[in-house]
């Protein structure tokens, strides 16, 4: 399907506007649309927060009156209702002519069903500009979608000679202020931060989203929402006074443990939720499990922070989508903790190809985006 360059620049408006979403629209999508006609943009908006109006919706509400004009949307608009009316019959009934969007919907509930519906209408429909940036906005939402699963983002902060810790489990602070901001955006935009026991006994970290401590961007929107925290924690050893469980936001638990155990009590008391999840080989609870129960909580992008056993365990099961790994101008010698604990290779073949899909410096840090090539 031939696109004009005025349709790919009306499409590129609609991208950037979904893009302030970032933060803010989990677990819906974010999605963009600008409303034009003539050649002259009469409306635009984008998907603020899950529960509030769509983008499509606003677009229609900046314009006033959008009879005849062209709706440029990152996303198919929705043909059923949820806690907002279908986004199709709103266009319908605002008179538009002709409606571009960038990809369809992976949502069963959508799945090319607004399309048929505006096109039953009489209004002209096209599909497919601009797709594979529509996609990359919401990599987690489509993943969701397509595998029952969550996007796994696995991020590890290690020294130029690959070491995660000091040999007792000093880690704080490898990276510098920039790196370690840039992972607050991780944060902010994941539905959940995953780590594991082990990093809560030994760093007490609360996971939240501290946008008042940025400095090198702003989070955009006065109201934070907190990722959901998770740790894996089959034996329940996670104290019920550590930050993780006590800052903002929900905290659960995944363990192999009955909710009736002794140690449930406490941590249920002190805020936390209990999933129980069946053995798994190495983390002790099912990984796989794991990520199914975070994809049946409308988790899309899940950001994991842990030591190296979680992380490893992850990366030899292939759950792991994508690396960020912030490499520290440091040395911390053969005695600190390797960056991943996984099996010994004895031959070149067994190695574990990762594509560099991005390599960026922060400060005094190198920040590498990977992906696996055989996940």
């Amino acid at each position: 399907m031939m696109f004009s360059i005025d349709d790919r620049r009306h499409m590129e408006r609609a991208l950037q506007l979904a893009w302030h979403g970032l933060y803010t629209t989990d677990p819906n999508p974010r999605v963009g649309a600008v409303l034009v006609r003539q050649g002259r943009e009469i409306g635009a908006g984008w998907h603020r927060r899950a529960g509030e109006p769509h983008a499509e919706r606003l677009a229609l509400a900046d314009a006033g009156d959008a009879r005849g004009a062209t709706c440029y949307v990152t996303l198919e608009p929705c043909s059923h209702t949820g806690r907002t009316g279908p986004c199709a019959e709103a266009l319908i009934e605002a008179g538009v002519a002709r409606v571009v969007v960038a990809m369809e919907d992976p949502n069963p509930r959508v799945a090319g069903s607004g399309l048929a519906r505006l096109r039953e209408a009489g209004i002209e429909v096209e599909s497919g500009l601009l797709e594979s940036r529509a996609r990359a906005l919401n990599p987690g939402f489509v993943r969701r979608m397509e595998t029952g699963r969550p996007l796994v983002r696995l991020k590890l902060a290690i020294s130029l000679d690959g070491r995660t810790a000091m040999a007792s489990g000093e880690s704080q602070w490898i990276t510098g202020e920039a790196a370690r901001e840039d992972v607050q955006r991780l944060r902010a935009r994941s539905s959940a931060v995953v780590t594991g026991t082990g990093t809560v006994l030994a760093d007490r970290p609360s996971l939240t989203v501290r946008p008042g401590q940025w400095t090198l961007s702003e989070y955009g929107d006065p109201e934070v929402r907190q990722p959901l925290r998770v740790v894996v924690d089959s034996a329940l050893r996670t104290p019920p006074d550590a930050p993780v469980i006590s800052g903002e936001g929900g905290c659960l638990i995944a363990t192999r443990r009955a909710g009736d155990d002794p140690l449930a009590g406490p941590l249920v008391k002190a805020g936390a939720q209990l999933v129980q999840l069946p053995a798994g080989e190495q983390a002790g609870v099912s990984l796989a499990s794991l990520l199914e129960e975070l994809a049946r909580r409308e988790c899309n992008e899940v950001l994991v922070e842990s030591g190296p056993t979680l992380a490893g365990a992850l990366v030899r099961e292939g759950l792991v989508d994508e690396l960020v790994v912030y490499m520290a101008t440091v040395l911390l010698g053969s005695s600190a903790r390797p960056m991943l604990a996984l099996p010994e290779l004895e031959r070149m073949a067994q190695r574990r190809p990762l594509r560099l899909r991005e390599s960026r410096q922060l400060g005094n840090d190198l920040r590498l985006t990977l992906e696996p090539e055989n996940p």
